[in-house]
């Protein structure tokens, strides 16, 4: 019975197999790795990762679709919202030698930052991660300073994966088409990311560029005064400025200043 992709779900489905070939080979799965895919979904990308692993975790939302899924007996299914997987427990459960997980999917892109945010919380068990996302996303994602692109998401990421887009994805390869182009990102984790507590850098960022078009001193600025931190920090830049590596070190001159 054909599957009729849910709007609710976002979901698009892969059909270009030339296209499934080059994402599959940009992935590079080897047997015996441990992998997870998010949103399988006709398991377009899944039949060859699973031919290659020898077996794959798949985490699927839509109830018809898991249950298609178990009858492949290669898989194991969970049926589930993805913003609610443990991954580090996943993890533990089914990592290999290394003792961590590869991470794949074609991501519903209307939660895909929601999902990128997630698995940041697990990413000391994440070897790397292959998504398909929309285009403009992953623009923001790898985005330098100085750049209309660049913004809180690709701060958030770039203090903690090395990213790559590495492949285009037109909107002829899927079923049905979506409205935007689509890419896939290579990210992966940091060995020896600058060590911080995230949700002071993202306190830092959010503030940062929340009024992107003015200089600095009057977002973070005024915010800095209320937290009495008086060391210099040059405000006279907009947000998108800044690179990475200073709002790090400004992060972690707050936790030093015992500034929460």
């Amino acid at each position: 019975m054909k599957h009729i992709p849910r709007k609710r779900f976002g979901q698009h489905f892969l059909t270009d197999r030339s296209i499934i070939d080059a994402i599959v080979d940009a992935i590079a799965p080897a047997a015996g790795q441990a992998m997870v895919e998010i949103g399988p979904g006709l398991a377009a990308l899944t039949q060859p990762l699973a031919e290659r692993l020898g077996q794959l975790t798949v985490i699927e939302l839509d109830r018809d679709l898991a249950l298609q899924l178990r009858a492949h007996p290669q898989l194991q299914v969970i049926e589930a919202d993805v913003l609610k997987v443990d991954f580090v427990q996943l993890a533990s459960r089914s990592a290999g030698s290394s003792g961590k997980i590869r991470v794949v999917g074609n991501l519903p892109y209307n939660i895909s930052t929601p999902i990128l945010f997630h698995l940041l919380d697990a990413v000391h068990v994440i070897e790397d991660q292959h998504f398909m996302l929309q285009k403009e996303v992953i623009d923001r994602m790898v985005a330098q300073p100085a750049t209309s692109d660049y913004g809180r998401l690709s701060v958030m990421l770039q203090w903690r994966y090395a990213m790559d887009n590495v492949l285009f994805v037109p909107p002829q390869s899927f079923d049905p088409p979506p409205r935007v182009d689509s890419a896939i990102v290579r990210m992966v984790p940091h060995a020896a990311p600058a060590p911080l507590a995230p949700a002071l850098l993202s306190e830092v960022v959010r503030v940062a560029f929340s009024q992107r078009r003015k200089l600095l001193r009057h977002s973070l600025g005024k915010w800095l005064e209320q937290k009495q931190y008086v060391r210099p920090f040059d405000l006279q830049r907009r947000a998108e400025e800044v690179p990475v590596a200073e709002y790090v070190a400004l992060t972690q001159a707050l936790e030093a200043a015992g500034t929460h």
